[in-house]
């Protein structure tokens, strides 16, 4: 059952309605608290646990590193109200974790100016306090998803790199120039090789690569950066 949105965080001590509540699940999506105060964070607990996703205190913001965890969804409730460690800038902080882990950012007053500056470093969203917890509850799921988005992404890339990391030298040179759009006649001038042994190094890179057409080769270079990396050489 979820929360009502008459159940507000960060307004003192947490709802009788959630005393008792069973031990934090096991597995599942991950959402670390670096909040100002205990309140706050007993409040946040049992509304992130009652949908079903793992609460993580943290000690301070910058705790959040050893205590990341990539392979499954996890997401940073920040409140800002507190100073951040070694008197950095909130805007800072965030464009550095921007890649690492999405953050919805809690404040004590959230005036338009301050969060349209948050929201551009990279924050899910920016909630004043109190803050209900339908609005919540919504922002971590936002930021489940694209800790989620980001998850599937790193793992396309992973196998991509591991697949190329399977070609031989040779098969490398003949991928990083087909995908530059130099025909089989063209690679074999550049590399001294003949047009038959260009297809022959062109077939076992599709396979290697695993790529089912040309295109998909194409977008596994972008990803690769092959096309750049020729550029600049």
């Amino acid at each position: 059952m979820r929360p009502s949105p008459e159940f507000f965080v960060g307004a003192g001590h947490p709802s009788p309605r959630f005393a008792g509540l069973s031990s934090i699940a096991r597995s599942g999506p991950i959402v670390f608290i670096a909040a100002s105060d205990a309140f706050t964070t007993e409040a946040l607990r049992p509304i992130i646990c009652d949908m079903g996703w793992r609460a993580k205190e943290l000690s301070s913001a910058d705790a959040l590193l050893p205590e990341l965890e990539v392979t499954v969804p996890s997401c940073l409730v920040l409140d800002i109200s507190r100073p951040m460690p070694g008197d950095v800038h909130i805007e800072d902080y965030l464009a550095a974790r921007r890649a690492e882990i999405p953050v919805v950012c809690l404040i004590g007053t959230a005036d338009v100016l301050t969060t349209v500056r948050i929201m551009k470093t990279g924050a899910v969203d920016v909630l004043p306090k109190p803050v209900r917890s339908d609005l919540l509850t919504s922002a971590v799921q936002e930021a489940l998803a694209q800790s989620q988005a980001m998850l599937r992404e790193n793992m396309v890339s992973r196998t991509i790199r591991e697949s190329y990391a399977s070609l031989s030298p040779r098969e490398r040179d003949v991928m990083g120039l087909i995908v530059c759009g130099l025909l089989n006649k063209q690679v074999g001038g550049e590399l001294g090789i003949s047009e038959i042994t260009v297809k022959a190094h062109r077939g076992r890179v599709m396979r290697k690569m695993k790529a089912r057409s040309f295109v998909e080769l194409l977008k596994m270079a972008d990803t690769l950066k092959l096309a750049a990396r020729r550029a600049a050489n």
